[in-house]
């Protein structure tokens, strides 16, 4: 006997702790890019030249992408794309001219888009235009890697419509007009609202707006009430493939993994999440479910995505902490005083994996250098080997916090801008709401005093805390954890450790990183990769911590559709319907 499809219902989500949609305008600055606003928000709304993830690989999904794939020339530095034939809600078709729009607003205005980086898309284009109606040209300064290209490059295009194109004075021409896209972005900026302010009185005004309410993909926002509950419809002029199922989805704000637990338990979310250390995975396979809390009335899906988990470090902190965060053998220290094993055994109950590196070790693949592998990081759990690059280099770690006992910039000395007498101590603000991580950070702060540097915590709300420590020059920050990391398209360095990047979270330069990162998107070559994934484990610009899945997702017994799941962390909710259980 199968289960007989529904139309239409509604299904709840509950949003992760402290994390509520904060940016509609999928011209995302680098405080807030991230997946709750672009991946779980966005892009239901406004669908991306290319859509990553199809059923459950890592590649792109060409059915769902609004450009067809790219085809090249001889020279292998011009690419055409054509543009599919889709339509905005307001009866305009998706076009290249949409394209073009946001290339002017990118080649403007890049440094505030979070998926920027110096020297990149689109500073590494001689020429980009239109060749017809429905195609668009991109011509690039050398010859490229082709899959670095459309997975890191060509993903970061959200065609946006002519309907945009203003200012608050009417219809502006920043599609034809480059000069034009200054005061177009100023305008959109001020219709999205303050992407710090947590109030959400200005997002209310979202799904009103003759902006933000013309879209192309399959859902169309509905509300945005001031608690913070998100309600989508189905885009009734949707022409793109999957129309929606149901007749609506709901996102609701949580403040704690113990109240969105109590949701699910009571039934009034579909969509939630396990807290991290209410579930065990008895083998150790954390890609599996293991044994539910909630019963059979919901399914188990561990969110595995093409991921890595870090804290940053402030390399851009004026103070003497900046000045010792900057020394590599401090930060080389900090990472050795990090018992992965310990979070993933003990405080993710076997959801949990080390993670040694800049490339993602799960998915399993052949990208993650053998050096690091077999060494499991340059920098794996070692208290004493913490506590003697400390001493020798010119700290007293006989007591702790450790003393500064050798100033100076000579072998054997502490590094520029450190006085004698300094102590050994740095503030680690984190996530609020997440037992699991105050465990985790608990722990770090415990190892790390045994070998001579003091950790003082802080708890933040997330989205405050991400808005406040995020990339930028003479933050006063020192270290921050936000319980996450960052989640790949194609794993170069130029997203997270190319100087000056938009997403650079730790404000790191480096022209050694600079140049191996340069290598590894003109060749497919995996030496490359491994060349400078170890230069960057070996450095430390972030201090790695164990990785998890997301989420352990908690679907409704009764709801289909929601496998397989994103290694990217997109959503199709689209895909979801109800079933009659036994009918």
């Amino acid at each position: 006997m199968t289960d007989k499809p529904i139309k239409g219902g509604v299904a709840t989500w509950a949003c992760l702790p402290g994390f509520p949609p904060a940016v509609i305008f999928p011209f995302t600055p680098g405080e807030r890019f991230g997946v709750r606003s672009l991946y779980e928000f966005q892009m239901l709304m406004y669908r991306p030249l290319y859509w990553l993830g199809r059923d459950g690989a890592p590649e792109i999904d060409w059915d769902l992408s609004v450009g067809e794939e790219p085809v090249w020339d001889e020279t292998g530095r011009t690419c055409t794309v054509r543009i599919k034939p889709w339509k905005w809600s307001n009866g305009e078709t998706v076009c290249a001219d949409n394209v073009i729009f946001w290339m002017n607003m990118l080649k403007v205005k890049g440094p505030r888009f979070g998926a920027y980086s110096e020297g990149y898309f689109p500073d590494n284009l001689v020429s980009f235009g239109k060749v017809d109606d429905d195609k668009v040209s991109f011509t690039f300064d050398k010859a490229y890697s082709k899959n670095w290209v459309l997975l890191n490059q060509l993903t970061m295009i959200t065609p946006m419509p002519k309907a945009w194109d203003r200012t608050a004075d009417g219809p502006a021409d920043a599609t034809h007009d480059i000069e034009q896209a200054e005061a177009v972005y100023e305008f959109l900026m001020a219709e999205n609202g303050d992407v710090v302010e947590e109030d959400n009185s200005h997002r209310t005004r979202w799904a009103d707006s003759p902006v933000w309410s013309v879209v192309n993909g399959p859902w169309r926002l509905k509300s945005y009430t001031e608690e913070g509950v998100v309600t989508f419809v189905p885009n009734e002029h949707y022409s793109g493939p999957n129309p929606p199922h149901l007749d609506e989805l709901r996102q609701v704000s949580t403040t704690s993994d113990e109240q969105q637990y109590e949701l699910l338990q009571s039934g009034d979310v579909q969509v939630g999440f396990l807290p991290p250390g209410m579930g065990v995975q008895p083998d150790g396979d954390p890609t599996k479910g293991g044994p539910n809390p909630l019963g059979e009335g919901f399914q188990l899906e561990p969110q595995i995505l093409f991921n890595i988990n870090f804290m940053a470090v402030n390399f851009s902190n004026p103070t003497v902490a900046g000045n010792m965060i900057r020394q590599p053998y401090v930060r080389q220290a900090l990472q050795s005083c990090f018992d992965q094993e310990y979070g993933a055994r003990e405080v993710y109950q076997g959801y949990g994996w080390s993670q040694t590196g800049s490339i993602p070790v799960l998915p399993k693949s052949d990208l993650v250098s053998p050096k690091i592998a077999e060494r499991g990081g340059f920098w794996p759990f070692d208290l004493e080997k913490a506590r003697q690059l400390l001493a020798d280099n010119g700290w007293d770690v006989s007591a702790s916090p450790a003393v500064c006992v050798r100033p100076g910039t000579g072998p054997g000395e502490a590094g520029e801008g450190i006085p004698a007498g300094t102590e050994l101590s740095f503030s680690l603000r984190y996530w609020e709401g997440r037992p699991s991580l105050a465990r985790l950070m608990a722990q770090f702060r415990d190892d790390a005093a045994k070998a001579g540097i003091e950790i003082r915590l802080e708890e933040v709300m997330g989205s405050v805390l991400v808005a406040e420590d995020g990339p930028g020059e003479k933050r006063m920050w020192q270290l921050s954890c936000w319980g996450g990391g960052w989640v790949y398209n194609y794993p170069t360095g130029e997203n997270l450790f190319q100087s000056g990047a938009a997403c650079n979270f730790s404000n790191w330069r480096d022209a050694k990183a600079d140049e191996l990162i340069a290598k590894t998107v003109t060749t497919d070559s995996l030496e490359a990769l491994y060349e400078y994934q170890e230069y960057i484990a070996d450095q430390a610009p972030v201090i790695f911590m164990p990785t998890f899945p997301r989420r352990l997702f908690e679907v409704a017994g009764n709801l289909r559709g929601f496998s397989p799941i994103n290694p990217y962390g997109l959503i199709n909710p689209e895909n979801w319907y109800y079933v009659e259980e036994g009918s």
